[in-house]
């Protein structure tokens, strides 16, 4: 399993978010049919259309087998093998809702996360959501970007907008597109705004240090 173990990003507050983590959640993991009992598979984590890390999972009645390579800094690759318990309650409406038990406090959560040797939950693992860090233009900048990515575009809201894609209610385009321009308007004044700031300090800073000659 590459990335666990190295390559951390900036976090919030002194703590590590749960981008900087590999998220395994189980409800992924039902729509894609891996939590069959008796079924293997590969599970991966893209990052703009590249492999981050690779695990193999296996269900059983009852729980699945995490294999994957932990890679610790200046350390050889350790094999790791995690049996995670599952659990199932009902719905309201009939069927049934399956939960990780978390291998920590036992418990009931949807999502694990892959950040250190093995996989646990949120508050186990001592994560803060990357959204509590953020700004209200970094904010819009992630939901513009999210809309991009919904429509195909190159990432990054200084690329400009890109065309309707095929097969799309121009109706569902037009929505997406007055909401993804009012999340760049936002971003982009909160962008001016702290580039006046900026140039306020540096102006500061040369009229004190003038003063000192």
């Amino acid at each position: 399993m590459g990335g666990i173990g190295s390559g951390r990003r900036p976090s919030y507050a002194g703590k590590a978010t749960t981008e900087d983590s590999l998220p395994l959640d189980i409800r992924r993991l039902q729509r894609a049919g891996v939590l069959t009992s008796g079924r293997g598979c590969t599970w991966q984590w893209t990052v703009n259309d590249r492999v981050r890390a690779t695990i193999g999972v296996r269900a059983e009645a009852g729980n699945i087998t995490l294999s994957y390579n932990y890679t610790a800094h200046g350390r050889a690759a350790e094999a790791i093998s995690q049996t995670i318990w599952m659990e199932s309650t009902a719905c309201v409406l009939g069927g049934h809702r399956r939960w990780f038990a978390c291998p920590t406090c036992n418990r009931r959560v949807a999502v694990l996360y892959g950040a250190g040797r093995l996989f646990a939950c949120r508050g186990c693992k001592g994560l803060a959501y990357a959204s509590q860090g953020e700004s209200g233009d970094d904010r819009a900048a992630r939901r513009a970007d999210r809309i991009r990515k919904r429509l195909g575009w190159m990432p990054g809201i200084l690329n400009g907008p890109g065309t309707r894609p095929k097969g799309m209610h121009r109706l569902t385009y037009e929505r997406l597109l007055a909401e993804h321009e009012a999340f760049v308007g936002v971003s982009l004044a909160g962008m001016a705004r702290k580039l006046g700031l900026l140039r306020g300090r540096l102006e500061d800073i040369e009229a004190a240090a003038s003063s000192w000659r």
